[in-house]
This record gives structure tokens, sequence and C-alpha cells, in this order.
């Protein structure tokens, strides 16, 4: 079989040959048919991730595929069974303790950049009926940490505001998910372009932060006194316009580090008595629960553009390019 490893960090992705695996009493084998890119997996390629890798790590985190072969013990799964791989493998439920985290699917493991791949039977969960498995790829990191952070932790209710910020993956399905909630949605981009493909996927307020820099006031404006909910991916760079858009007693949901900046007035934190909520993925549990919810609303991941498995060099650049809305995905010939 196929397969892409990092020898190094900063290395380069490179296309090796091996044996399909064989799944262990309690794993099972995946014929994988569907990837989805990261920025995380741009970091580690270029040797930028702060976490330690495994030597000659497969890449990515996110894939989806068939169910080929199951082992003796196996009681989940069958042959046939359409699953998707979860980003923490030991994290099925409860709080993300650091054993529960300990292992990250194309970092401290192997990932799933390959055309067979074993899970241990409880690391993996089935596939929404309605999507393929190159949508379905999309949910393990950007689909789950957006719902954590919108729905889970942020306890969206009907008629609240949330604030999303840019056109990535996490932002685009915060902004689905909030809008299925009942949320008035305000996402900000630096493209018009971007800009009317968010609001046709339920973004009811629109600003461009290119021509709006101080995009944190008129977010609280137009949120009549500031925002309910943010999805921050920003980092450094976005924080502190995302606390002055935020109302008093606001939620932040602090995701990504896509942004460099100063640092940020804690004092702004304390004089709106701001929440701050640090998300990285989440539980099977949770997974589960929002592949419930877009089973039922139908809602389709929105994905920009589709590479071939051997193309996921292209895939990594476009995806470095910025000029995406939404997801980019590698398939299966």
């Amino acid at each position: 079989m196929k397969y892409f490893c990092l020898p190094e960090p900063g290395a380069g992705l490179i296309q090796r040959q091996g044996d399909v695996p064989q799944p262990g009493p309690e794993e099972i084998l995946v014929r994988m048919r569907g990837w989805s890119v990261n920025f995380r997996d741009l970091m580690i390629a270029a040797g930028h991730y702060p976490r330690a890798l495994k030597a000659d790590v497969v890449a990515l985190s996110d894939g989806a595929g068939e169910v080929v072969q199951v082992g003796a013990d196996v009681v989940r799964w069958s042959p046939g069974d359409r699953v998707v791989g979860m980003y923490f493998p030991r994290w099925t439920s409860g709080p993300g303790t650091p054993d529960k985290t300990a292992d990250d699917l194309g970092g401290s493991v192997d990932g799933v950049l390959a055309e067979y791949v074993t899970f241990h039977e409880d690391a993996v969960a089935a596939v929404p009926a309605h999507l393929d498995f190159a949508e379905a790829a999309t949910l393990p990191s950007a689909g789950v940490t957006a719902w954590r952070a919108v729905v889970e932790e942020g306890r969206l209710t009907p008629g609240q505001s949330v604030l999303t910020l840019g056109s990535g993956g996490v932002s685009v399905f915060a902004v689905q998910f909030a809008a299925l909630g009942g949320a008035g949605v305000i996402a900000t981009s630096s493209s018009d372009e971007k800009l009317d493909r968010l609001g046709a996927v339920g973004a009811t307020d629109l600003i461009n932060y290119e021509k709006t820099p101080e995009w944190g006031v008129a977010a609280a404006e137009r949120a009549s006194g500031g925002v309910d909910h943010v999805v921050d991916v920003g980092g450094s760079g976005t924080l502190g316009q995302s606390m002055i858009a935020a109302r008093v007693g606001g939620h932040i949901s602090v995701i990504g580090v896509l942004a460099h900046g100063a640092g940020v007035d804690p004092l702004l934190v304390l004089a709106k008595q701001l929440t701050l909520r640090g998300i990285t993925n989440a539980s099977r549990d949770t997974f589960e629960d929002m592949t419930r919810a877009v089973g039922r609303h139908g809602l389709r991941p929105v994905i920009d553009k589709r590479f071939a498995f051997d193309d996921v060099v292209a895939a990594f650049g476009y995806l470095q390019s910025r000029a995406h809305v939404g997801k980019v995905v590698l398939e299966a010939d």
C-alpha cells in the first residue's frame, strides 16, 4: 500500500510503499477513502508544531473510509461499515485529561494518510449516511471543534449572536452550527467574495476586516452592544478585537493561532467579565452528538477544493495560500 510520512520536521512529505497492516484483536482495518487537510498539518510539515512527533510519522489526523476487516474481539463494527477516525483516539468521553489527549493522530502517533489504516474499535465513529467520505473527513478537527465551541461549551440558545473570524474550516462550521441553532451570525473576512459565500451558508451580517480594521467595534455595534459568542481562530493577532466585540459576560472560544500580534490587556477580561475558553478538539461522545445533528439536519460540510490522494503536496500549497472557503480535501482514486 501507499502512504505519506514525514521523515523529520521540516523535511516535507514523502510517499512510501508498505505492507497492509493487520488488525489486532480489538482493532479494525479501514480502507481509507477521504482525507481532510488542516493548518496543523502545515505546521507539522514545516517543523513548527509545538508537540513531540513520532519518528517517520504518517501524516494527517482526519480521514474516513470503509471497514474491510475486524479483529477477533471487535463488537462495534463489521466489514462494510463507513467510519471516520478520531483526532484523539483515546478520548472517548468526559474531560480531555492529559492521558486521553496524549496520542494525537499525525503527531505523537501515526496519522491516516495511507491507503489502509488500523484503528482501535473505540477510536472511530460512524459516518453520517448522507455524507461522502471526503465530507466525513472534514468533521474530526474542524467540525467537532466548532461544535464544541458553539454548542457544547458555548451553550448557544436561539436568538443569541455569534461572531466568526475568516473563512477556514472551523469558522465555516461555526457559521453553519450557529445558524442551525437560531443565532444571528456576524462573519468577518478580508474578501468580499468570501463574505458572500459565508452569507450563503448562514451568516446574517458581514464585515470586511481589511476595510474595517476596528471590526470588534463594528461587530459590537451590530449586535446591539456586544456579541454573545466569539469563535476566535486567530490568537494573539485577533483576541484584542474579539474581546472588544464581546458583550459583558460574553464567551470567547480561543481555538487557533493563525494571526500574530501584540499581547492582550487582561483588564478588558475583568471589566467585561468575559469567559475565555481554550478549545482543542473533543471527545468521541461529543463527536457523535455532532454527527447526530449533522444527520438530522442534512448539513453538508463546505468543501472548497478536492484533490487526489497523490496530490497532497498541491493540497498543502492550496491551503497555505488561504484562498479557500471551508475545507480542502483528498479523495482516493
